[in-house]
């Protein structure tokens, strides 16, 4: 049963509903966030009202959630990788993602299943710092364990998904 968005745009279910435009737009802007939309408009051949059009519904949706971008993170110094699991008292660690202290090196924080409660993904300039990291979530009241691996080599990094990682 389709219901609708905001009186504007169309979900089948929990998911949005695209088209094959859709999808071209997307990809376009995940090569080059910068790109105009005369520019994709001239790719695609539609007009640049039809690109306005469809990038404010990706966006309205929750699609596109925001242009930003792509950093380096070695080109930045920061050079070491943790995985680091969590073994959790109460309930949830988002809280971790509002406090600087942890922010600053969260790329990315997941609640799953198995033996951790949660995973993170962090980086850090140096083995120091990821020390002095895993000191301040062990003075967490909440946390009750961790489990620390870090990585030799990059083999594939890519945490901002374009709609070509998902049509493969």
């Amino acid at each position: 049963m389709d219901r609708i968005y905001d009186d504007k745009f169309k979900i089948k279910g929990s998911e949005l509903s695209m088209d094959t435009l859709d999808k071209k737009i997307l990809e376009s802007l995940g090569n080059d966030g910068r790109k105009s939309y005369r520019k994709i408009s001239r790719e695609l051949d539609v007009s640049v009202g039809t690109i306005h059009n469809r990038v404010d519904k990706l966006i309205h949706t929750g699609i596109i959630k925001k242009f930003v971008p792509v950093l380096s993170n070695t080109k930045l110094g920061y050079c070491v990788t943790a995985i680091i699991g969590l073994e959790v008292k109460g309930g949830s660690v988002s809280y971790l993602t509002e406090d600087e202290k942890f922010n600053s090196h969260i790329l990315a924080l997941y609640e799953v299943t198995g033996q951790y409660d949660a995973m993170l993904i962090a980086k850090f300039k140096n083995n120091c710092e990821l020390d002095k990291f895993i000191k301040l979530l062990l003075a967490e009241d909440d946390i009750v364990k961790t489990y620390t691996q870090t990585t030799l080599n990059i083999v594939k990094e890519e945490l901002n998904s374009t709609i070509s990682t998902f049509e493969q």
